[in-house]
């Protein structure tokens, strides 16, 4: 399992990319959630609206986002239902495919749907966390990491 401090692990690997793959310079410098998802899985499409939400928030203080389909089963590989559920749930920042897992695998995932990575300016892992209350652990070290400014 990752632990705290570790390095963000690379993105490369990605079965395909729904929008512009990040570069590394475009996360470099600037806090990163990375949120691991699956189209079969109800809580990660309960808890869309709610990472909206806190992308509206932090975003404007220079955090980044990225989402990556991991697919839980042979329903969630179709590539045009993944376009399509993109799509309506508004997501708006670089989505990856993880056909193969690659990215699960080096994230570390442990097969957990949704999955959320936060990593600091400095690419270091300060916060992970899964399923129902993973959002909210995520949303509360963002809040230590990047307060609002007075």
């Amino acid at each position: 399992m990752l632990r705290s401090g570790a390095p963000m692990p690379s993105l490369a690997g990605a079965t395909t990319w729904l929008g512009r793959e990040p570069a590394p310079e475009d996360l470099r410098g600037r806090p990163v959630v990375v949120h691991f998802w699956a189209m079969s899985c109800h809580l990660c499409k309960e808890q869309v609206p709610l990472l909206r939400a806190i992308e509206d928030r932090f975003a404007s203080r220079g955090v980044s986002f990225v989402s990556i389909h991991m697919p839980r089963q042979e329903s969630d590989t179709v590539l045009p239902d993944i376009v399509e559920a993109v799509r309506d749930m508004g997501m708006r920042e670089p989505v990856a495919v993880d056909g193969d897992h690659a990215l699960g695998d080096r994230f570390e995932t442990g097969g957990i749907w949704p999955m959320y990575f936060l990593f600091d300016a400095e690419g270091k892992l300060r916060s992970r966390s899964g399923g129902a209350a993973g959002l909210g652990v995520v949303e509360s070290a963002l809040e230590r990491l990047v307060p609002l400014a007075a």
